[in-house]
């Protein structure tokens, strides 16, 4: 989040400006405002709606610059009040520099009000407290996005109560930007936390896909490009970006036409469908495409294993993956972080229980214990760091 209030109000004034017809911005870490006039530009495959340039995290090991329209950030903003019950008043606990950050500015300006940030500094549960205090006393819905690291601090058993008390102050808690693990979310609403999951992505202004089930005038899809491949989610509404600055090959390649002549993104996940109560669809995210990984001939999700190692008792967090392998094509390794690191479980016993659960030929053959997963400041797991280590570990 930008280090001091000036920054903050710097970075709310030039995107409402931008939002108003002046240049489009990007918003960084440092709390610096770059002006961007060339996402207009239609042949650097920008629009000439821009409002502002996101860039990706690069936790695959693509950064991407996103191109997102006033009318995109309108259309977030609004079917997030409407899901939410109202437009609220936000405390802003992630960076603007993220999609999750920034729209938390553009809801703030839909609605005219000004959001409150957490004090300078490191992420804490003491300082998660303070700001929540700020927020205004008749503000309703009282609401905020976390990313999953910052959920896990504020409930840990060592953490400052007052970061828990102020959870439940909220409203509405949002968690997205990283898979959540679903022991952290029942630890949340046994603690009284009001939470949904959030699933999106800045290239459809954040999170447009509530505990399953899509926000209005979100499509969600799922189909696979041959009969061969894995179900690929594609999300369509007025929320999705314009495409990718100066790359219009992926541009191509993931913004593609929606049935109803809107836009739809083509995104890098697996998942489901199923019908809700109310005629509507729930979607369960269930991998990535890069999740498949051929070893001997075989195919394996690792996002499979991934869950069967967490679903053990004795593993507090897991990340499964494939590398490049002259003998199997690709070599399924596992990094694991136990539960009780005094006494963590035997790398014999955790191949049994995969092969119990998914067969032989999904028991990873490269091990790492780990005393934690390496995580990018998004809370998302660094999977270019643990491809390296599994690559060296041979």
């Amino acid at each position: 989040m930008p280090a001091t209030a000036d920054a903050l109000a710097r970075a709310t004034d030039a995107l409402a400006a931008a939002f108003d017809g002046g240049a489009p911005v990007e918003l960084t870490a440092d709390g610096d405002v770059l002006p961007r006039p060339e996402a207009r530009d239609p042949r650097r495959c920008g629009d000439t709606d821009a409002v502002a340039v996101v860039r990706t995290s690069g936790s695959t090991g693509t950064p991407k610059q996103i191109v997102l329209t006033g009318t995109a950030l309108r259309a977030s903003a609004a079917a997030t009040a409407r899901r939410l019950g109202g437009e609220g008043a936000w405390l802003l606990a992630l960076g603007v520099h993220y999609v999750a950050g920034l729209a938390v500015l553009s809801r703030s300006i839909a609605a005219g009000t000004a959001p409150v940030a957490l004090p300078p500094g490191p992420f804490t549960p003491a300082a998660f407290a303070t700001g929540a205090a700020a927020l205004p006393d008749d503000a309703s819905p009282r609401l905020v996005s976390l990313v999953p690291t910052q959920l896990a601090r504020l409930l840990a058993a060592d953490a400052d109560p007052a970061g828990r008390t102020a959870l439940r102050s909220f409203d509405r808690v949002l968690v997205g930007g990283a898979r959540l693990d679903p022991a952290l979310r029942a630890a949340a609403e046994a603690a009284g936390v009001r939470l949904t999951a959030t699933y999106g992505m800045a290239e459809t202004c954040g999170g447009c896909v509530y505990d399953g089930v899509p926000l209005p005038g979100v499509a969600a899809a799922v189909a696979p490009d041959d009969p061969d491949a894995p179900p690929r989610v594609r999300l369509a509404g007025p929320m999705v970006a314009a495409g990718y600055l100066d790359d219009p090959a992926r541009t191509a390649a993931h913004f593609v036409p929606a049935a109803d002549g809107a836009r739809a993104f083509l995104t890098e996940d697996t998942g489901v469908l199923s019908p809700t109560d109310d005629g509507g669809v729930r979607l369960a995210v269930t991998g990535r495409l890069d999740d498949v990984v051929i070893t001997g001939g075989v195919k394996v999700s690792a996002a499979a294993v991934t869950a069967v190692l967490e679903a053990h008792p004795g593993v507090a967090a897991a990340h499964v993956a494939g590398v490049p392998d002259p003998e199997w094509g690709a070599r399924l390794c596992a990094a694991v972080v136990p539960a009780d690191p005094a006494s963590p479980v035997g790398e014999n016993a955790l191949r049994a229980h995969i092969r119990d659960a998914l067969g032989a030929a999904a028991v990873p053959k490269t091990w790492l214990a780990l005393d934690a997963l390496p995580l990018l400041s998004t809370g998302k797991t660094d999977r270019q760091a643990l491809a390296a280590r599994f690559a060296a570990a041979g």
